[in-house]
């Protein structure tokens, strides 16, 4: 019988796992609060993040559910190529973003959400003006 050597992480389990460490730590969640949701210890959740150790289907799904995503911002758009000059999924990879979606989608009232995406809107208009 033969054995065949342990596979090692890729590039794909760095990203999927540095997206589960952004989303959890945007979320509030600490890592073993996750890995105890999860079944898990927090080790096995610092490797996952790590991309040392890969993230089963069932599981990533497990976690997507718990984080309130679909599972595929774990994932790269391999399909987009640029074309339109950014993919929305690369924003799951700032934890300051994913603290302001999760933060907006808690606000239930429409007329202070609405506020809010006007004072942002109005903010990201904001350029530094040259006095020179």
């Amino acid at each position: 019988m033969t054995t065949k050597p342990p596979k090692s992480a890729t590039e794909a389990d760095r990203t999927i796992g540095g997206r589960v460490a952004a989303l959890r730590a945007a979320q509030g969640l600490s890592q073993t609060a996750l890995g105890e949701a999860i079944g898990v210890s927090f080790q096995q959740v610092q490797k996952y993040e790590k991309g040392c150790n890969r993230i089963s289907a069932g599981r990533l799904q497990t976690i997507a559910d718990l984080l309130k995503v679909p599972v595929e911002a774990f994932f790269d758009d391999r399909s987009n190529d640029g074309a339109d000059g950014g993919d929305v999924r690369t924003f799951y990879d700032d934890p300051q973003v994913m603290q302001l979606v999760t933060a907006f989608t808690s606000i239930t009232d429409d007329s202070t959400r609405e506020g809010i995406l006007s004072i942002v809107r109005a903010a990201a208009k904001i350029q530094p003006r040259d006095f020179d």
